[in-house]
């Protein structure tokens, strides 16, 4: 058989293996953002505390990004097929619990649950369908699909959760996702074939205890000290989390199969795309969120009308996504990074002129400028950081890149979050710790309620401000410091 006939044989199928995967991996991506919209209704709902509401929100990324370098290398060593078909039916059982959740603990426990299911997902996804296509130019086709999907789940992830929310409870957010789950553990057997690494090391159980200890304790003692303040839990959390982070890092360094590959971190073009993968999702998560809460809290829209505002944004983004390789070949690849962080710095500093009585106008303005930058670094950055190093260490580059983008979702809503929280605390009226809790309370006098929002509002521009300045400052680094001219 010829080599153009090897190339054409799998053609068909192939398609249709990556058309199974690419649902999956929208519903994946979405549940990290489609619940921005969806608070206020679930606030209602559950009456969940302030710290609560967050863990909520993020305990799925943080999950997903403590476990993506993990079970990448369980699918090397068990086969992905076979953990990407237990981890769909993790997240579908995640999902229905989450549904049907009757407590803010319980839908805590299990959006946690759909965390364990979604980090199997994303690095076995993208293994499977990589070995679907022999043909390398097919090969790169479709991994940038799947990436658009992916950075499509994120964008439109708020607008379904609002536009069902038009219609239904909040449940329905979660209920989504259990018929597109049914529908690949189907279709996967008759239309995937297992994928297994040629090589593979022990997986350090230390390892992971002190990376997810780490992060969560950490996250926790942040959570905590900006909704309570300062106090001996949250100060011991702290530094146990630190400790364990520090005892991750060092025990990278000294095993022969680490699950995080420190040396790669030498390379500066690695490292500023890895940090560009980080902070984006830092920023948009934090912006994301706080602005679903202004649009529907301080300017009082409708949670459905609040999804069609950021309709234009999530439109640009998608678009830039898929366009990306055309305007990196027009202007080079380190200009483009560079305009990542700017259009994302100077999109989102737009927010800092919303106010209590107006700012649709801006922020359609923020989120369009910013959307170009999200969909370049959505493109961008895990082809970057592969490209930077040797070809041998590409899968482990893939998924370094991968748990950036999902810490940084988790963080973003747990760190900026939390600044906004604390600013909260300290400016508001002191009657509720959240803005949605406050305007539940009956009987609130008018300047109660304008003090309230004002609160919230200072708090989102010291957020969007700080998020801002970072972009900015990593775009200027990555111009100085980066050569002209990057690897393809």
């Amino acid at each position: 058989m010829t080599d153009a006939a090897i190339a054409d044989v799998p053609d068909r199928s192939a398609w249709l293996g990556l058309m199974a995967v690419l649902p999956l991996v929208l519903i994946v991506a979405m549940d990290g953002s489609i619940l921005y919209l969806a608070m206020p209704r679930v606030t209602s709902a559950l009456l969940p505390s302030a710290d609560q509401a967050l863990w909520i929100l993020d305990i799925y990324g943080f999950i997903v990004g403590s476990l993506l370098i993990t079970f990448g290398n369980i699918g090397d060593r068990y086969g992905r097929l076979k953990l990407i078909m237990v981890g769909a039916t993790v997240f579908g059982a995640g999902s229905l619990g989450a549904a049907y959740a009757q407590s803010a603990e319980s839908l805590i426990a299990f959006r946690a649950l759909m965390g364990l299911g979604g980090a199997t997902l994303l690095p076995s996804g993208l293994a499977i369908v990589s070995a679907l296509f022999p043909d390398a130019r097919q090969r790169a086709r479709a991994i940038g699909i799947f990436a658009a999907t992916f950075a499509a789940g994120f964008a439109v992830g708020p607008i379904l959760g609002g536009m069902l929310l038009r219609h239904f409870e909040w449940s329905a957010v979660f209920l989504i996702n259990v018929p597109v789950v049914l529908a690949f553990l189907i279709a996967a057997p008759m239309l995937l074939r297992e994928v297994r690494a040629t090589s593979y090391g022990r997986i350090d159980g230390l390892s992971l205890l002190f990376s997810f200890a780490g992060i969560l304790l950490f996250t926790y003692a942040v959570k905590a000290a900006a909704t309570h303040g300062l106090g001996a839990v949250p100060v011991a959390a702290g530094i146990v989390g630190i400790v364990a982070l520090a005892l991750f890092l060092r025990r990278q360094v000294r095993i022969d199969y680490p699950l995080l590959d420190l040396s790669l971190f030498s390379d500066r073009i690695f490292s500023i795309a890895i940090l560009t993968g980080l902070l984006s999702l830092v920023v948009w998560s934090a912006a994301a969120y706080l602005s679903g809460i202004y649009l529907q809290s301080v300017l009082g829209f409708d949670v459905f009308t609040a999804a069609l505002l950021t309709l234009p944004g999530a439109i640009v983004l998608t678009a830039t996504c898929v366009g990306t390789a055309g305007i990196v070949e027009r202007i080079g690849r380190k200009p483009a990074l560079v305009a990542t962080h700017v259009l994302i710095g100077a999109g989102v500093l737009l927010l800092m002129f919303t106010t209590v009585e107006a700012g649709v106008a801006v922020f359609i303005a923020s989120t369009v400028i910013a959307g170009i930058g999200y969909g370049l670094s959505f493109s961008l950055v895990a082809e970057i950081a592969v490209s930077a190093v040797p070809a041998e260490r590409a899968g482990a580059a893939g998924s370094i890149a991968e748990t950036s983008n999902e810490l940084g979702n988790a963080l973003g809503i747990s760190l900026l979050g939390s600044l906004a929280a604390l600013s909260f605390r300290l400016l508001g009226p002191d009657v509720a710790g959240t803005l949605d809790e406050t305007l539940t309370q009956p009987e609130l006098a008018a300047d109660t309620v304008l003090h309230a929002k004002t609160a919230f509002l200072t708090g989102l521009h010291v957020v969007v401000g700080v998020g801002g300045l970072l972009m900015l400052i990593l775009g200027i680094v990555t111009w100085l410091w980066l050569p002209k001219k990057l690897p393809q």
